[in-house]
């Protein structure tokens, strides 16, 4: 029986074939999507081939190994949140409170928009070296957003360990708003707002409110 035909590269306009970049930006998109139902450790470099519609040694011609294919997801991952995060709307002549809100309202679009993204960010783990630094490099981002919205310098010891913990709590409660949808994104908006100040409050930190 012949063997089985390997799917043709995908071509843009011209007959030309995917650009190298485009094509491996279609399958991370996959790799997201696959990861964002089940671990990594249950899906195979075959299962990952089969539903991208190419061979096993094509995937691997991208990317090394399926760990490689897995760091290389979640910094994409990563990346789209900052960017998405950053592109919101001009800031300068809001007061701080607004000015969190409009960086809150950004993370939650973020999150609605891509939730397959966000949800293999946040639950990725820390047993990877590589991907813990992605992760942490990401939360520390938008910390250092939301201090820059407020006025507020670099977090020193106790104010550092308080902003961690508020971020867990955005994640955590993000999750939850993607899994049940029983409250308004301004809701939850105003809630996590409000939870960041109590806990800036409670490190000590006069907030500029």
């Amino acid at each position: 029986m012949a063997g089985r035909k390997k799917a043709a590269e995908p071509k843009v306009e011209g007959g030309r074939r995917l650009q190298v970049d485009a094509r491996r930006q279609q399958l991370l998109a996959l790799g997201i999507e696959l990861f964002s139902r089940r671990d990594p450790e249950e899906i195979s470099i075959d299962e990952i081939a089969e539903a991208a519609g190419i061979s096993k040694g094509l995937l691997y011609h991208y990317f090394g190994s399926k760990r490689d294919f897995y760091r290389a997801a979640i910094r994409l991952a990563s990346e789209e949140l900052l960017a998405d995060t950053q592109a919101q709307v001009d800031t300068a002549e809001q007061e701080p409170l607004q000015k969190l809100k409009t960086g809150l309202d950004a993370y939650l679009g973020h999150v609605e928009a891509r939730a397959e993204g966000f949800a293999i960010l946040v639950t990725s783990g820390t047993a990877d070296p590589e991907v813990r630094a992605i992760v942490d490099a990401a939360r520390r981002a938008f910390v250092t957003r939301i201090l820059e919205d407020l006025g507020l310098p670099e977090p020193p010891g106790l104010l550092r360990a308080a902003l961690r913990g508020w971020i867990a709590f955005v994640e955590t409660s993000s999750l939850d708003w993607l899994e049940h949808r029983d409250l308004s994104r301004e809701a939850l908006r105003d809630l996590l707002a409000q939870v960041l100040l109590t806990t800036l409050v409670a490190a000590g930190l006069e907030v500029p409110i």
